[in-house]
């Protein structure tokens, strides 16, 4: 069951609270559950079944698919994984069974004129490693089920008999967590398909850097070694990258695994990305006496030397970025200077009035350009503050890894 209806009230709140909503219709989805993922173990981390939601194509774009991740962040120990699975986080039991899909998954030409028509498919993330994991912690009480490798595979499968496995034209997408689960799966997901479809990929927020925090220590780097060991992600990783590397855990970061896919690919990232700037930059840990808060909430209270730190980060990515655009002839970029985290789901910042631009160029816009090859599209933002397209966005608030 699939609902248009009117639904003003869910504008917006959590990115622009001030911002009055358009009184357009929004498309809500129904949930599918996978039946079939419990008899290969593919099961949410509290052993519920896992789940999507599809919106048929039609017209010309009704053989074209698009596969999008949701994103959620991580849980890298024992703790944090028994209380993500008593959310929505890891369980499909407490997830909204009606979805609205917005930005690259609404129906509406207009908002989103390139994959409006397209079969589009949201995966619901409830593993808590970015669909990569395969292991089982159980004790006498609880059973964790790490599953998310099984779970990619579980609901590939389910999807293939329903008119994937014949696509024209496909694109692999997703945001935060589910923006990285593109990195490594992309391949993969090509190697489903017909040899004839035109298959690529798109990571929105997804290019987490092994960077140092402000205190110098490697926060981030610690925090994915023990999410790898934990959740059985190693043998999932691309194994020309580990093979490379003499820490093969730093293969989840996107910087290392990048060079090793041959699928087309576009990135999609701010160079002040929030969710990093928050806890890989600056987390909790190495700013224990809040001298950041203000700096994280609004970038115009930063000093000038926060603001140099920015500068500093914003540089480090573009250096990870840097062999990625001189040598791929057929991948996309899109790095812009707006503090934000996501901007391909919701339509104020895919394709709106407003959105963020480069170049006058919507995120929309450059992704259909790269997408259907109208255009080469390797855009790169100046630095903060001279981007006037960037009004609409306010920093998250500072969270943990695992929110």
């Amino acid at each position: 069951m699939n609902l248009l209806v009117p639904l003003a009230f869910l504008c917006l709140a959590t990115v622009a609270p001030w911002r009055v909503c358009s009184q357009q219709q929004r498309l809500l989805v129904n949930m599918t559950l996978v039946p079939n993922a419990r008899a290969s173990g593919a099961l949410c981390l509290d052993g519920s079944l896992p789940a999507y939601h599809l919106h048929r194509g039609f017209g010309a774009g009704v053989d074209n698919w698009l596969l999008q991740f949701e994103g959620g962040g991580w849980c890298n120990d024992l703790t944090s994984c028994f209380e993500r699975a008593k959310t929505r986080r890891g369980s499909t039991n407490f997830m909204n069974k009606l979805e609205v899909f917005s930005g690259i998954l609404t129906n509406n030409a207009t908002l989103n004129p390139d994959f409006y028509n397209w079969n589009r498919v949201k995966l619901r993330y409830c593993d808590g490693a970015s669909f990569t994991g395969d292991a089982v912690f159980t004790n006498k009480t609880t059973t964790l089920h790490f599953k998310g490798q099984k779970i990619w595979e579980a609901i590939i499968h389910d999807l293939l008999p329903q008119g994937l496995g014949k696509a024209r034209k496909a694109l692999l997408s997703g945001c935060s967590a589910g923006g990285l689960a593109t990195f490594h799966h992309c391949d993969d997901f090509a190697k489903y398909l017909p040899t004839n479809a035109t298959v690529k990929c798109l990571s929105d927020a997804g290019f987490f850097l092994d960077e140092r925090d402000i205190s110098m220590n490697h926060t981030m780097r610690f925090f994915v070694k023990s999410l790898v060991q934990l959740q059985g992600i190693e043998q999932n990783l691309n194994r020309n990258c580990t093979k490379s590397l003499y820490f093969p855990d730093l293969c989840f970061f996107p910087q290392y695994a990048l060079s090793y896919i041959s699928t087309p690919y576009f990135i999609l990232n701010s160079a002040y990305d929030v969710y990093q700037f928050h806890n890989i930059l600056v987390p909790s840990s190495a700013d224990k006496q809040g001298l950041w808060n203000h700096c994280k909430m609004n970038p115009a209270a930063c000093t000038s030397d926060q603001i140099n730190t920015l500068q500093g980060f914003r540089l480090d990515m573009l250096g990870a970025l840097r062999p990625f655009y001189l040598s791929s002839r057929r991948g996309g970029m899109f790095i812009n200077s707006c503090f934000a985290h996501c901007q391909s789901e919701l339509t104020e910042t895919w394709f709106g009035d407003d959105s963020p631009r480069i170049k006058n160029k919507t995120i929309a816009e450059a992704v259909g350009d790269w997408y259907f090859s109208r255009n080469i599209c390797k855009e790169i933002d100046c630095a903060y503050p001279c981007d006037a397209t960037c009004h609409n966005l306010i920093p998250l608030r500072s969270g943990q890894l695992d929110d």
